[in-house]
């Protein structure tokens, strides 16, 4: 009978209502489009040691050890574990002690002979030491429901914090880029500034001595306040980059180090990967499944309501009207018990619960199918974006080049008298945007790798996961809980 008994517990125990989590199927393509033929197996190296520059890996290695948004993440994930230790802390016996000590009169005119005699004398004094237990059964399974709610809500906050990773790892080597290439175009603005000064030197001179009339000074005049007019612009967008890039290292704002220029830095190599891998590498897409996963076991736990709520209570201590009588024999007391508390009419607030979580779920299925779509879709603009950008800057080359020489020929035939300065004036107004917008387009080009790793995620999260801060220890790891995880 004994064991009859244990075996009919276990299979209750075991039970639980709402649906089990089932990973939906995802409509991968086979292949990416715009990926490269001869795209390379480096998904999961530290990419931005790739580029050669020193100074680039430090500022990578500093903004992962002390990036503000990193410290929010690991915070929430800690918050996330605590959760969890409340959610899945009724499945175990709820021990608790208490002790009491009171001295009280009763009223003489409805204090009886049997009262006195029981709390003997009055004013009465009482002593009581208690311990006590709860435990509820939880045969239909809505607090392992609400656990494994839980448990996969602190696996999405972890993938956030692994997508932070993610994030500042990226931003911190794109807005560094972004610094190199404004660099770069304020030198093309210096040295064009420089080489307009000594025109307008030259001219003013030629016209003291009747040389040139006045137009051409002042058109070579308009040509140095239009270099000098894109000066502080550049340089403001240099400062504003540069404290950018220090909030992302977690300084305050200030000057930036750089290490190579940007044309010295290597160009990295495309990585290989398939639409499909997308859904283990990316720690959005995880994120997105775990939260799924979590109002999925949502349902369970609001149908499980419908089905009563069963409670064992005991307690075990001592009383006694003597302090000193408390721990002798016969002042021993005791009592258990159980109780099933369970729902007749509720004007439809079960019901409610859990349409609201089959809501729910429906939209987190909606929501990481999107996620899918859009990691997809990061990957192939990153992809077809770096292919153009290479095509583009040659083009950029070959403009620049061609524009250097319409110019230097221009001037040519103006010192020889053969044309107006107006021809080299028109030459020289192509040329310098056209320089400028070469330096862009190369950091741009030199971004869109940045973009491509982001995009595709990989390996290189954790090598870069392993320098920023991790959660308190005793906070379960990810992989303990992926562990325990439902199977998907």
């Amino acid at each position: 009978m004994r064991r009859a008994t244990i075996a009919l517990s276990a299979a209750l125990a075991g039970c639980m209502v709402g649906p089990d989590y089932e990973r939906p199927a995802v409509d991968a393509p086979g292949a990416f489009r715009y990926e490269p033929e001869k795209a390379s197996e480096t998904a999961d190296t530290e990419w931005w040691k790739q580029f050669g520059d020193p100074v680039l890996d430090g500022y990578i290695a500093e903004a992962l050890a002390h990036n503000r948004n990193l410290q929010v993440a690991v915070a929430n994930v800690e918050q996330a574990a605590g959760v969890l230790t409340t959610t899945r802390s009724p499945l175990f016996p709820q021990l608790s002690y208490q002790a009491d000590g009171t001295r009280q009169r009763y009223s003489e005119l409805v204090r009886s002979q049997q009262l006195a005699a029981a709390v003997g004398g009055n004013p009465a004094t009482t002593y009581q030491v208690l311990a006590g237990a709860t435990w509820e059964l939880d045969l239909w399974g809505r607090i392992r429901r609400l656990t494994e709610g839980a448990r996969a809500t602190l696996l999405a906050t972890d993938e956030a914090r692994r997508g932070v990773v993610l994030s500042v790892t990226a931003s911190t080597a794109s807005t560094y880029l972004q610094l190199l290439g404004l660099d770069e175009q304020l030198a093309v603005a210096k040295r064009t500034l420089g080489a307009y000064g000594e025109s307008v030197k030259l001219f003013e001179l030629q016209f003291q001595y009747g040389q040139v009339s006045r137009m051409n000074v002042e058109q070579a005049r308009s040509q140095y306040e239009t270099a000098a007019a894109q000066i502080p612009a550049i340089q403001t967008q240099i400062a504003q980059t540069e404290t950018a890039l220090a909030i992302l290292l977690g300084r305050n704002p200030g000057p930036i180090a750089r290490g190579k220029p940007l044309d010295a830095l290597a160009l990295p190599g495309v990585p290989a990967g398939l639409p499909s891998q997308l859904l283990e590498r990316r720690p959005d897409l995880l994120q997105a499944e775990q939260t799924l996963v979590a109002a999925n076991a949502q349902i369970g736990a609001a149908k499980a309501q419908y089905f009563p709520t069963i409670s064992l209570t005991g307690a075990f201590g001592t009383a006694s009207n003597d302090l000193g009588n408390l721990f002798k024999s016969g002042s021993r007391i005791w009592s258990y018990g159980g109780s099933i508390v369970g729902p007749i009419f509720t004007g439809g607030a079960i019901a409610g619960q859990v349409a609201q979580a089959e809501a729910g779920q429906k939209a987190a299925l909606a929501s990481y199918l999107l996620s899918i779509q859009n990691a997809f879709a990061d990957t192939e603009n990153a992809l077809v974006a770096n292919a153009n950008f290479g095509t583009q800057l040659e083009a950029q080359g070959r403009l620049v080049k061609a524009l250097s020489e319409y110019a230097k020929l221009a001037r040519l035939q103006f010192e020889g008298g053969y044309t107006s300065y107006t021809t080299v004036l028109q030459a020289e107004t192509q040329l310098f945007p056209a320089e400028l917008n070469q330096a862009a387009i190369r950091a741009q080009l030199y971004a869109s790798f940045v973009s491509i790793y982001q995009a595709l995620g990989g390996g290189w999260v954790n090598k870069a996961d392993e320098l920023s801060p991790q959660p308190a220890a005793g906070t379960l790891t990810p992989a303990e809980e992926k562990a325990a995880a439902p199977a998907q």
